[in-house]
C-alpha cells in the first residue's frame, strides 16, 4: 500500500487512526523506506479536545493539519437527520480528501481496521441487501489521490492492545450518537459470533479474499 516517494496524508479522529500514525512513525524512523507523512484532522465542529494529539504529532515531529467544518451543524441541526453515520461519513470523507489534495498528498492513509471491514460488509448485507465492504486501497480519479487501510488485516483487539501498551493518545468521539449506531449493532452481533466461533473473524477475512464471483447471483 505504501511505496517508495509516497506523500501519505493521515486522516487522524480517534484511537485507530493515531495507532496508525505510531505505526507509520515507527516504519519511518526505523526503517530506510522513503516516504512522508502527515496528520489531518476534520473537525466536525462537536468540541472535540485536540490537546493531547497535538502534543503527541509535536513531540514525534508529525506536522498536524486540522480541517475545521460544520458538518456535525449540518447533520444534527439543519438536517436533523436520525441515522446520520452514512452522510456523516460521506461528508468526512469528502472533506478529508480534498484536504489531502489541496495540500499535494497523494494518498490518504485511514485507520479502517478487520473489524470495521466484517462490521461495513455485515450493515451492508442486513440493511440494504448488498453484499460488499470497503477495499484495502482504492484510487479516486476525482481528487487523484488512493485511498490506503494498512491496518485492515488486523482485529480491533491488537490496535486496543498497542495503544494501551504504547500509552498513545486520542482524539475522543464527541459525537452524541457515539455508541446507539447501526454499526455498535454489528460490533455487538459479531461480539456474539466470535463468543461461539472463535476464529469468526479470520473466517471473515479468508472469504474476503476467497470470492468466487460464479458462485453468486450476479445480474
Amino acid at each position: 500500500m505504501i511505496e517508495e516517494g509516497d506523500r501519505i496524508a493521515v486522516g487522524v479522529s480517534g484511537k485507530d487512526s493515531a495507532a496508525l500514525l505510531f505505526i507509520l512513525w515507527l516504519l519511518k524512523k526505523y526503517s530506510s523506506f522513503n516516504f512522508d507523512f502527515e496528520a489531518i484532522s476534520v473537525d466536525l465542529g462537536l468540541g472535540a479536545d485536540y490537546s493531547q494529539i497535538k502534543d503527541f504529532c509535536e513531540k514525534h515531529d508529525i506536522p498536524l493539519h486540522i480541517k475545521h467544518t460544520q458538518i456535525g451543524e449540518i447533520i444534527f441541526n439543519v438536517r436533523k437527520e436520525s441515522n446520520p453515520c452514512s452522510l456523516c461519513s460521506k461528508f468526512r470523507k469528502g472533506a478529508l480528501n480534498e484536504e489531502a489534495s489541496n495540500l499535494n498528498f497523494n494518498k490518504v492513509a485511514l485507520g479502517h481496521h478487520l473489524d470495521d471491514a466484517i462490521e461495513t460488509l455485515l450493515l451492508n448485507v442486513i440493511y440494504t441487501g448488498k453484499l460488499g465492504t470497503f477495499k484495502p486501497k482504492m484510487y479516486l480519479d476525482r481528487t487523484n489521490v488512493t485511498i490506503i487501510r494498512p491496518l485492515v488485516y488486523i482485529p480491533e483487539e491488537t490496535i486496543i492492545s498497542l495503544v494501551k501498551l504504547e500509552n498513545i493518545p486520542y482524539i475522543e468521539n464527541p459525537c452524541p450518537v457515539d455508541g446507539h449506531t447501526k454499526r455498535q449493532e454489528m460490533k455487538e452481533l459479531v461480539s456474539k459470533l466470535k463468543k461461539r466461533y472463535p476464529d469468526i473473524k479470520q473466517k471473515f477475512l479468508s472469504a474476503l479474499q476467497n470470492v468466487n464471483i460464479d458462485d453468486l447471483w450476479v445480474k
